[in-house]
């Protein structure tokens, strides 16, 4: 297993300090309780930082792959599924939390159910589907927004929600750009 591979699944790894870090104080979990005492900032900050490596994994594990020509299948397949997983993990926390709307979160993974759901039918036919630049801008402000949802500081309430719907708007514009970019692959299999 090569290092960008390594990376990506260091990242899934690292969704299950991350949740239980973020929800111990929610659940009201003993061994939590103990540990940080029951003060929720130390943990979301615990949190965020486990967030942020992870979410630099995913930027550092595809330049060392394109550099050093360390693309592989389980790359091509893992890098995205991580990614989604780390974030869709953080979002449903962030319900638990109450810090986002639950239906803001249910618009974000079904983007990521229908996008998954063409690359599956293109890859059938041969035919990989890249990542557009809506996509990563969407990726980008997806994080941002996490991040400023995590840390939860006040002074950062109009940024975070004004971050929050940038996300949103460019959730829904990169799945317009993939479905119209690519409705090819569902109606006829080719592009």
């Amino acid at each position: 297993m090569n290092l960008p591979n390594k990376l990506t699944v260091f990242r899934v790894i690292l969704i299950v300090p991350f949740v239980l870090v973020m929800l111990g104080s929610y659940a009201g979990w003993e061994w939590y309780m103990a540990l940080f005492g029951g003060i929720a900032d130390v943990a979301d900050y615990i949190s965020l930082g486990i967030f942020i490596v992870a979410s630099l994994t995913d930027m550092l594990d595809g330049k060392i792959a394109r550099k050093y020509n360390l693309v592989t299948n389980f790359g091509k397949f893992m890098d995205p599924l991580a990614d989604k997983l780390l974030v869709c993990a953080a979002l449903i926390c962030l319900i638990e939390m109450d810090r986002i709307p639950a239906w803001i979160v249910i618009i974000i993974i079904s983007r990521e159910f229908i996008i998954s759901g063409f690359r599956l039918v293109a890859a059938d036919n041969n035919v990989v589907i890249a990542a557009s630049y809506w996509g990563k801008f969407k990726t980008t402000f997806q994080m941002i927004m996490v991040c400023l949802m995590i840390a939860n500081i006040d002074a950062f309430a109009v940024l975070t929600q004004i971050v929050m719907w940038i996300a949103v708007i460019l959730t829904v514009i990169s799945l317009i750009d993939y479905l119209v970019k690519n409705k090819s692959v569902l109606f006829d299999g080719k592009i």
